[in-house]
């Protein structure tokens, strides 16, 4: 372990804007993959349609079914000052936390469309807030907010897609077996697949779901010096009883997206089906259970760069990322995709 891979500049790297997608591949499955097969160093050039002709044949996939919801909410305060909301997570029954763009203090009302009320409860250091949802006086629960959302609210496009959510991110912003609602970001090495080409990788290969609800977090750039002194953001997760059976078995995983990832190897550590995880992958920190990962290519120093590290350690990633620039690879949530073998 050299002490470049501990370095967040290591981590860094400058990407031409017109490389960053701002829409994706139509259809899906036209995205393009970069291949790179550790055991004999092989670099490729394919299609995300190429995908079932790469996996090995004795293995199993590990789907994330996390949903999106429409976490960004436009509203205003009893002053008429405007107010957006991004929904982050819930903490419990009624109190969620929240990133509010706009002055508030404790006990501040926000007014949305639907008689949708939000109070600010907590304010903390970290710059979110914890608030309580009402409609018509009445106290909402988490589970009772989100067919209310999907009405007013909008899908959370990431920060660097830099432009407004359309009526056709509802769906590309989903993956097409998207169930369980709850995230605030997709879990973008998913979008890539088709219907079609889904039912038939499910068909052809043993497979199971499990759940983690991506929160904004996922986008937060490491600040520190050395990567190992970033605090992980925690997420929800849940293990199914298939995916359970999988990884206590002895078979190899392809685990789908970086979520997937951190899940299984949370729970290959805690052995615990549901809960919080907050796992932070890097070189220094490598997976115990996951063979195989589908990626997207992602932000400079962010901890899914570093996760990616962690399968290929820090100076074949540099290499990969290099690479995909000059092919002219498309980058972060909408852009193409990386198999590692």
């Amino acid at each position: 372990m050299s002490n470049k891979e501990l370095l967040t500049s290591s981590y860094d790297f400058s990407l031409p804007k017109e490389l960053i997608a701002t829409h994706p591949a139509n259809p899906r499955d036209s995205a393009k993959l970069l291949v790179y097969n550790r055991a004999t160093g092989e670099v490729s050039h394919l299609k995300f349609s190429d995908l079932e002709t790469l996996i090995p044949k004795d293995c199993a996939l590990i789907f994330n079914d996390t949903k999106v919801i429409k976490a960004r909410l436009f509203g205003k305060k009893e002053s008429g000052g405007k107010i957006e909301l991004l929904i982050n997570r819930a903490l419990n029954a009624h109190d969620v936390n929240v990133y509010i763009r706009g002055k508030v203090k404790i006990g501040t009302e926000i007014f949305f469309a639907d008689d949708l009320v939000a109070i600010v409860k907590e304010l903390h250091e970290d710059g979110s807030r914890v608030v309580n949802f009402y409609q018509n006086a009445t106290a909402l629960r988490f589970e009772e907010l989100l067919p209310i959302i999907d009405n007013i609210g909008h899908i959370p496009l990431p920060p660097y897609i830099q432009r407004e959510d359309n009526k056709e991110d509802e769906s590309e912003y989903q993956s097409v077996f998207a169930k369980e609602e709850g995230a605030v970001a997709a879990p973008t090495a998913s979008l890539h697949f088709t219907k079609e080409q889904h039912e038939r990788v499910c068909k052809n290969f043993a497979h199971a779901y499990v759940t983690l609800h991506v929160g904004s977090g996922t986008f937060k750039p490491v600040e520190c010096e050395t990567i190992t002194e970033h605090p992980m953001h925690s997420e929800y997760y849940a293990i199914s009883d298939a995916a359970k059976k999988l990884l206590d078995s002895d078979i190899k995983i392809l685990s789908i997206g970086t979520t997937s990832t951190r899940t299984v190897e949370f729970y290959a550590r805690s052995k615990k089906q549901r809960g919080e995880a907050n796992l932070f992958l890097h070189p220094n920190n490598r997976p115990l259970r996951v063979d195989h990962l589908l990626t997207n290519f992602h932000l400079p120093k962010s901890t899914l760069l570093m996760l990616v590290a962690s399968f290929t350690g820090l100076e074949k990633a540099q290499e990969l990322y290099k690479t995909a620039i000059e092919k002219k690879y498309r980058f972060y949530s909408y852009g193409d995709a990386m198999l590692i073998l």
